[in-house]
């Protein structure tokens, strides 16, 4: 049987893709159908105030695994090219996260069982690395919800089912696997829902039609076009400027999320069967947010150029469980970020020393005393940064400000006035001296924690990929943008 010890207790990461915080039942949108994602709240702690450290979904994914932000590790885009040379439309094998300390690397070294099913989308998928020994990913990163394909064992196959569902039997199988073992495992389940596609044939029948001939969506905001969106393509889906197609949309998003939601309800139930439930650390969180019509826009921090950070793009949905030690049916509402996850796993472990030469280079801090119900937070910060290449934001519990290298435009919103963000106050003279301070301690913080060749307010982000290292050979990211308001 997988441990039992308390001081090592087995940990299962859940990642979703593009779910916002507002995308699930107990967060306040009471039309949505997520009951075991409400079930895994009222048995832990659910983060109100958590933040993405990039509105897209590599760079959020690299700065979880290594806890530094993209202008450290380099990753400051999602990536079009690098995840295998042989994937058609790529053509390379990249490592962006090679050299790079990840947590799960740190936790393999120190007696975990390390284990990847579903989304990687850090270069080079035919790999394991980053520290797993089970390695079953998509080979990019989001597409098809039947038929995906996957690599395992370097080997390139075709998966067979409901992605969602593929993600769990495997996770499920390696578990099963494991129960005859004495070191304690650590699971990444990382789904690539509710990402698009979301059209009818996607996903569950029962869901969608469920969906899109009974809910009427009323707890989603839907605003007008914004003026700097842009064009979607391909399999990102369409633009819900139309009642019909809003709903055709959102029906799908809906659907995804349910079908992941009675998914984790199978991790939740095998972890019971197993009597596993009380030793296991369980994290839920997703990448990135998601805008569904929220501010006009149906996307995430790229949803626009230049980049958004409202908070429907930079907060996420967060969970963490385990009962009998980390506190029940409690709403955390301190400010928090994925930088600071690296720390507070490999401290609530027991294994945070292990990080002392780095801790320094870390941007994040560990909030490992909340999950151990400890009340006295110590020296907590009380703002959260956020960065997509240029842009970047510094975020109080109140007041937010976005800067843009290096002519702007930049924002700033009173949050306790204004928290749906509909005023941009940069010229409210009452705010002047506030804009300054904040400016001054965004760029001060970057400015400690940036390695300058790979800094993001100097790289041409533009929200359409990236397409090699940062400081390589070739161009690092796609320049294709076209606006809706061109068309």
């Amino acid at each position: 049987m997988a441990s039992t010890d308390p001081i090592r207790p087995n940990i299962i990461f859940i990642l979703s893709d593009d779910q916002g915080a507002w995308a699930i039942n107990c967060a306040g949108t009471s039309e949505l159908k997520t009951p075991n994602l409400d079930r895994l709240a009222e048995s832990g702690i659910r983060f109100e105030n958590f933040f993405c450290a990039s509105p897209v979904c590599s760079p959020a994914r690299a700065s979880i695994l290594t806890g530094q932000v993209p202008s450290q590790h380099g990753v400051q885009d999602f990536l079009r090219a690098g995840n295998s040379t042989i994937l058609p439309d790529d053509g390379k094998t990249i490592q962006y996260l090679e050299g790079r300390k990840t947590y799960t690397e740190i936790l393999a070294d120190n007696g975990y069982e390390v284990a990847l099913s579903g989304k990687w989308h850090i270069g080079d998928s035919a790999t394991p690395q980053a520290g797993f020994s089970y390695w079953n990913v998509h080979t990019t990163g989001s597409g098809d919800y039947y038929d995906a394909p996957m690599f395992t064992d370097g080997e390139l196959y075709t998966s067979d089912g409901y992605f969602s569902d593929v993600i769990t039997n495997n996770a499920i199988s390696y578990l099963d696997d494991q129960k005859a073992s004495d070191r304690p495992f650590s699971m990444n389940v990382h789904y690539t829902a509710p990402h698009a596609p979301w059209g009818r044939e996607q996903h569950p029948n029962e869901l969608y039609d469920d969906y899109f001939e009974n809910c009427p969506f009323e707890t989603v905001r839907w605003d007008p076009i914004h003026p700097n969106h842009l064009l979607k393509e391909g399999s990102s889906g369409s633009v819900g400027s139309t009642t019909e197609e809003r709903r055709k949309l959102l029906s799908g998003y809906f659907a995804a999320i349910t079908a992941m939601d009675e998914n984790i309800g199978r991790l939740l139930d095998w972890l019971e069967a197993n009597e596993l439930r009380e030793n296991t650390l369980v994290v839920f969180t997703a990448d990135n947010g998601m805008s569904m019509g929220h501010h006009g826009i149906w996307g995430k921090g790229n949803g626009t150029y230049p980049a958004n950070m409202f908070d429907t793009a930079v907060k996420v949905p967060t969970i963490i469980s385990r009962p009998g030690h980390v506190p029940e049916q409690q709403v955390e509402r301190n400010l928090l970020s994925h930088y600071d996850i690296f720390p507070t796993i490999l401290d609530y472990v027991r294994l945070g020393y292990l990080i002392g030469d780095i801790r320094d280079s870390l941007p994040g801090t560990s909030f490992a005393g909340i999950l151990d119900g400890d009340p006295q937070l110590g020296d907590r910060p009380v703002v959260v940064f956020d960065e997509y290449g240029p842009t970047r934001m510094i975020r109080t519990q109140s007041l937010k400000y976005v800067h843009r290298y290096p002519d702007g435009p930049n924002e700033f919103y009173d949050l306790a006035n204004d928290p749906n963000e509909t005023v941009n106050a940069i010229d409210d003279i009452a705010f002047r001296s506030i804009i300054r301070n904040m400016n001054k301690q965004l760029q001060e913080w970057f400015d400690r924690y940036t390695e300058p060749e790979r800094d993001g307010s100097k790289q041409e982000v533009k929200g359409r990929g990236q397409l090699d290292l940062v400081g390589g050979e070739e161009q690092a990211f796609a320049q294709d943008i076209t606006f809706m308001r061109d068309l």
